[in-house]
């Protein structure tokens, strides 16, 4: 399927927003994640279904100084 992550097509055979982390190497990272505008929880990223056309927004804190 076809995604939109971060402003950038990309091709996945992820079925959920936790196996996409995980097929970016990011499944250990603290991020905070979106799909379509809205705001997911990492709790619910397992149970979060992709399907072809979403757009996922991915987001690692920073700090400042």
């Amino acid at each position: 399927m076809t995604l939109t992550v971060n402003g950038e097509r990309q091709e996945t055979e992820a079925a959920t927003l936790a196996r996409l982390l995980e097929a970016l190497e990011l499944g250990d990272s603290v991020v905070a994640t979106a799909l379509n505008g809205r705001f997911v929880r990492a709790v619910d990223r397992d149970r979060t279904a992709l399907k072809d056309g979403d757009a996922v927004e991915i987001l690692a804190p920073r700090q400042g100084g």
